[in-house]
């Protein structure tokens, strides 16, 4: 086995590395080891090999991962943790009173401590949509 046939298979080995990962890290080694596998495969010397190996790399990193990362791991990013909130509808469980500085809403069955957006009073059982969060407390309009 020659060592061209070596790199070309540790490359490989990159590629299915960069299944497992995200970052693209792994895929732009081995498109490095397939260019130094090509130098080795026309007999240049080890220097060339390891210049080939390192443009093989920067090429790939500066200028497919940036493509990769924007087409590969989609537009739409999912919303989570406190930013899914918004938008929201709830229901007042706990009268919104901004003067005692009380109110709960119940969304998806999670409990929120809720402040009123134009400091009205809210009543129980009134709909309410999310329109902001302040901490951890939801800041909230009633749904008309």
């Amino acid at each position: 086995m020659e060592t061209w046939h070596i790199l070309i298979s540790i490359g490989i080995i990159a590629f299915i590395a960069e299944i497992f990962t995200a970052g693209f890290i792994f895929g732009a080694v081995g498109i490095g080891l397939i260019f130094a596998a090509i130098g080795n495969y026309f007999a240049l010397e080890i220097e060339w090999q390891i210049l080939l190996f390192a443009f093989g790399v920067a090429l790939t990193y500066f200028l497919i991962r940036p493509i990769m990362t924007k087409y590969g791991y989609g537009k739409d990013k999912v919303k989570t943790n406190q930013a899914a909130l918004i938008n929201k509808n709830g229901t007042v469980t706990e009268e919104i009173d901004p003067t005692n500085n009380k109110g709960r809403i119940k969304i998806d069955g999670d409990d929120w401590k809720a402040k009123s957006l134009n400091n009205e009073i809210i009543q129980v059982g009134t709909i309410v949509t999310v329109v902001d969060i302040e901490s951890i407390v939801l800041i909230v309009k009633p749904l008309n």
